[in-house]
């Protein structure tokens, strides 16, 4: 499913990358150019899918932050 959401995620308005790490705990950081495309993204009926698995099947807890990057160095 992750890398299905990838590669939907990369056709979108907006995305600019994403970067990943799997060990203990998962965590997945996309990128966008602004708001209204995290919101599409949000809104994207195959990615709420992907975020309801992820609830039930696959996350003991389940985390979304929306964060700006002032500078990455």
């Amino acid at each position: 499913m992750a890398k299905k959401m990838v590669e939907l995620a990369s056709i979108q308005a907006g995305f600019l990358g994403i970067e990943s790490a799997r060990e203990e705990v998962g965590i997945t950081v996309s990128y966008w150019d602004n708001l209204a495309s995290i919101k599409n993204w949000k809104a994207n009926v195959d990615h709420l899918e992907a975020q309801k698995l992820g609830r039930t099947l696959w996350y003991d807890a389940f985390k979304v932050r929306v964060c700006k990057v002032e500078r990455d160095y």
